[in-house]
């Protein structure tokens, strides 16, 4: 088996070996060594172990933390009585797996025969592995009883879930007796033969008759022939499953008057068969003499209706025309103000582009290339300048694509220290707080451009310099504290706090919005804060700013906190820049820009390149005996998204690597969600040396260096 898929199995496998219950495994192997080298190899396989040195300390060591018990015939010597004693005080559901371990002894033949006898009257959930044995069929054997185990908790907890239902159901049965005694409604249940076989209290005050006397009698005996054949067509709709409801006078037994709203509700049994109906009546005297008090008063006020229904209508009219009109002059204001910002920086950015490469071309014309790395610098400079603000606008939007992971947010704010103070002015001091103990989950890369895009706001607010503190804690928020976008829970807040000169409420009320900004023409695109509020939403959390004028701005961005340790950032790994042997590699890939500067990557590294535009072509491909080794496919594609095609080629070839390049995709938001295992994926723009060094790291060969 190779490193990779033993890799990919124990990352399956872990799920039942950290729960809460049933993780453990007692290794009771008291000769030599045996102890500590099989618990350091369960444990490098990802399963908690604990080394007890005989049966009797695996009885006492017994508890709902115990997976499986892994036992030397050694550990066996001697009695066996408190051990016997602690299994037979397990609870009926539960029957802990031991695995017990034998060898081939030729001067004692009969050792490892009478090991597993003794453990066999003890137990009937016994696996017996003769030594020696492999490692991996050691691992094998544990985690088949670990999950063995994990289905006996599950049970115990349907067992437990049915005693449950059992008390509530006869509680919930008393409790609907009491609630139906108690309405101020006659209740009652027919079935099908029409015969009562339930009738609650109020039955003494419209028959007259005490509730268990009429349970078990034919409808007809208590409401006689009259009443009955008012009541038989309804019944008869009830019975046909259909609900029935009428009103009849009841007279008090001293003539009063008395109407009755009666409703009868049909109710299948479980195999789906009408087997009776349910029977409401309740007492709507006043209600009818409401109604016929209402009908003597609704023609004259019918007129007056009307006239005023005719009034709002008109008035209504007006209001919509009106209320039409403002929002799209709303509408038309934000489009010119979104539209006028992205065209001024990217034409601006356009610029720098198109001009240097003209350079270029002119100076190559005329045969001066040793002048040229200038321009070429200005026009990377630029397009990356592009493609930061086309990565601000996905993180308003919520589009971008996310890596998030548990961040030691503290390292974090400490590597930016530097940079920082390097891009404020003399006249600023940088203050920085840790307080936050925990770790976060965030992409890092996009938290870092969101703390230095408002320390650079902080910088442009303290012209003639100030103090700006950048700090860390930890913040529990509860219902009443948590706000509309963001939920109950625990965060880990990172604020950027400033002596400036502040801003007014009603610049706050707008400070979010995209390509609003209070900096000069040309000085800001005002994508800064609703890129940050954008990021920290996507994460999850959210963002909170105060701010006055003349007293500074303080800006606190909450990200969840982590359950887990905090994960490496991928950048912090080597690069792999390992060339091929001849390997296959299906591109796919609608832009033939980006599909021509991947082949090429693909054939200076040593790859055999496959081109398909489309996703149909890409399946044709799949489809055939060709191999592929690597398969990178864009994930906005025509008719198909790349997730999609992911799918097909997997049916097609289960264990085909998949790099996705992506640019935008609203389903690609969250890369833990969208990618399935041996996926990776890199954003667009990409720089050509992380693209050869994902595909190395991806390569079948390179997973198992």
């Amino acid at each position: 088996m190779s490193a990779r898929l033993v890799r990919c199995w124990k990352t399956a496998a872990l799920s039942h070996r950290r729960g809460p219950e049933g993780f453990r495994v007692l290794v009771a192997t008291p000769f030599g060594r045996d102890a500590d080298n099989v618990s350091r190899l369960l444990s490098d396989h990802g399963f908690k172990t604990r080394a007890v040195p005989d049966a009797q300390a695996v009885a006492a060591e017994l508890d709902e933390q115990t997976g499986v018990v892994l036992i030397t015939e050694e550990a066996l010597r001697g009695k066996l009585d408190t051990l016997r004693a602690a299994l037979a005080a397990q609870p009926d559901w539960s029957d802990t797996p031991f695995i017990l371990l034998v060898s081939r002894n030729a001067y004692r033949p009969r050792a490892g025969e009478i090991a597993r006898l003794a453990l066999a009257d003890l137990t009937t959930n016994l696996i017996v592995l003769e030594r020696p044995l492999g490692s991996l069929s050691l691992v094998s054997a544990v985690d088949t009883a670990l999950r063995a185990r994990r289905r006996q908790f599950d049970l115990r907890d349907r067992l437990a879930e049915l005693d449950h239902s059992r008390a509530a159901l006869a509680a919930s049965e008393a409790e609907v007796r009491l609630i139906a005694d108690s309405l101020p409604v006659l209740i009652g249940f027919i079935d099908k033969s029409l015969v009562y076989r339930f009738a609650n209290k109020a039955y003494a005050d419209w028959f007259y008759r005490d509730p268990a006397d009429v349970v078990g009698l034919h409808v007809r005996e208590v409401v006689g022939d009259e009443g009955m054949e008012a009541r038989m067509p309804a019944m008869r709709r009830a019975l046909a499953g259909e609900p029935a409801h009428l009103t009849l006078p009841w007279p008090h037994a001293d003539g009063r008057r008395r109407d009755a709203d009666i409703r009868y509700l049909p109710r299948r049994g479980a195999d789906g068969e009408i087997d009776g109906f349910h029977v409401f009546v309740a007492d709507v005297t006043e209600h009818v003499q409401g109604e016929e008090l209402l009908r003597q008063t609704a023609q004259a006020l019918e007129y007056r209706v009307r006239e005023r229904t005719a009034a709002l209508e008109v008035e209504m009219e007006r209001r919509t025309t009106v209320e039409a009109a403002l929002r799209q002059s709303q509408k038309m204001e934000a489009v010119g103000q979104l539209t006028g910002g992205i065209a001024h920086d990217f034409n601006n950015m356009l610029t720098g582009v198109i001009g240097a490469l003209d350079m270029v071309k002119r100076k190559r014309a005329s045969g001066r290339d040793a002048d040229t790395d200038r321009y070429l610098d200005t026009a990377l400079t630029s397009a990356h300048r592009a493609a930061g603000l086309t990565h601000r606008l996905l993180a308003f939007s919520r589009r971008q694509s996310l890596d998030p992971h548990a961040l030691d947010i503290n390292a974090l704010v400490s590597s930016l220290q530097d940079l920082i103070r390097r891009t404020v002015t003399e006249q600023i001091s940088v203050d920085v707080d840790l307080g936050a103990a925990e770790a976060a989950i965030a992409d890092a890369n996009q938290l870092e451009s969101a703390i230095l895009n408002l320390a650079i706001n902080a910088r442009d607010a303290m012209p003639e310099g100030g103090r700006l503190t950048i700090s860390t804690s930890v913040a529990e928020l509860d219902p009443d504290m948590a706000a509309e976008d963001a939920r109950p829970g625990r965060y880990v807040v990172v604020a950027v706090t400033d002596t400036g000169v502040g801003m007014s409420a009603e610049v706050l009320d707008k400070v979010f919005d995209p390509f609003f900004t209070t900096k000069p023409i040309g000085q800001g695109t005002g994508l800064g804060l609703s890129m940050v509020y954008g990021f920290a939403r996507q994460s999850g959390g959210s963002v909170r700013i105060q701010s006055r004028v003349g007293e500074g701005t303080s800006v606190k961005i909450y990200l969840p906190a982590a359950d887990g340790a905090v994960e490496p950032k991928a950048e912090d790994q080597p690069a792999d820049f390992a060339r091929g042997e001849g390997q296959t590699v299906l591109l796919v890939e609608d832009e033939s820009a980006v599909r021509l500067l991947v082949r090429e990557v693909l054939e200076d590294l040593g790859y055999r390149a496959v081109e398909a535009s489309d996703p149909q072509s890409a399946i044709a491909i799949l489809n055939s005996q060709s191999a592929i080794d690597l398969l990178i496919s864009d994930v906005g594609l025509p008719g198909m998204n790349g997730r999609q095609l992911a799918e097909v080629a997997r049916d097609r070839r289960p264990d085909l690597p998949i790099l996705f390049i992506t640019g935008y995709a609203e389903n690609a938001a969250i890369r833990a969600g969208f990618l399935g295992s041996n996926m990776a994926m890199i954003g667009k723009p990409f720089a050509l040396d992380t693209l050869a060094a994902k595909i190395g790291e991806m390569m079948p060969e390179a997973s198992g260096r």
